[in-house]
């Protein structure tokens, strides 16, 4: 295996591009941090990034007033190209597969495709995240999802009313996602039925935003403290999401 200094420059950057994959939007300085480079080799890696256009530039998110009168930090955030080089081989595949699906069988048969392909994470996740105590519940899934390759994350949510944010810096299927929503909308079902809580998702990669974020409403609000129905498995919600179909179609519409 090759060990020279381009290698090792290539390494390096690479590594930072899955830093910034996963953690961004970032700062130079917390990237040179983790991977402790000086300012100057940080933003030689950074400047070869953004001439490759894997990276790109994005304003502050909070206002930096710690910063005093200095210019104002910049955080970088990962391209649809940077993303590109992390995912599957297999999205044209997929694409075509549902398109040809939509055609012959309707959009009804992509959503029951997605909720059944979403099942089996259902089904492996919520062990887990029924065993965990209900205020660490988000924070078990997002975990959960990280080894999934998701690099999930969770958060309070900074809007009035409390809860927390669930927050996906990858989408294994986002290519594909772009043009079946049905399988954002049926990870959503899933995610509210794990955490036994109503769940909004307010951005997607898929959509062009830089991270999936899902806000999870208080528990307090749904008077209950049970996360899942005791005895129910991903089988049981797959079913009744069926049934939810069947109906649908039978007044003349579906509903995802």
């Amino acid at each position: 295996m090759p060990s020279g200094p381009g290698h090792t420059e290539r390494d390096t950057r690479a590594r930072v591009a899955r830093l910034i994959l996963e953690h961004g939007p970032v700062t130079a300085s917390t990237l040179g941090e983790r991977v402790g480079l000086t300012p100057a080799a940080i933003r030689r890696h950074l400047d070869a990034l953004l001439a490759e256009g894997m990276i790109e530039v994005r304003k502050a998110r909070v206002p930096q007033t710690r910063r005093g009168r200095g210019r104002p930090a910049k955080w970088f955030a990962i391209t649809d190209a940077g993303r590109s080089a992390f995912v599957h081989a297999y999205d044209d595949l997929a694409t075509s597969a549902l398109r040809f699906l939509a055609e012959t069988a309707g959009d009804h048969a992509v959503a029951e495709f997605a909720r059944r392909q979403i099942a089996d994470l259902e089904r492996r996740y919520r062990p887990v995240v029924q065993d965990a105590p209900p205020q660490q519940r988000v924070r078990t899934l997002a975990e959960a999802l990280s080894g999934d390759g998701y690099a999930a994350a969770a958060a309070k949510a900074p809007q009035p009313g409390g809860g927390e944010q669930l927050c996906q810096h990858h989408c294994p299927v986002a290519h594909v996602a772009a043009e079946f929503p049905q399988l954002c909308e049926a990870e959503t079902e899933a995610f509210s039925r794990l955490l036994g809580t109503p769940v909004q998702r307010l951005a997607t990669i898929a959509h062009g935003d830089g991270i999936c974020t899902t806000h999870v409403s208080p528990r307090s609000l749904c008077g209950t403290d049970e996360s899942v129905t005791p005895g129910g498995d991903a089988a049981d919600a797959g079913a009744s999401a069926e049934k939810h179909l069947i109906i649908d179609e039978e007044s003349g519409g579906t509903s995802l």
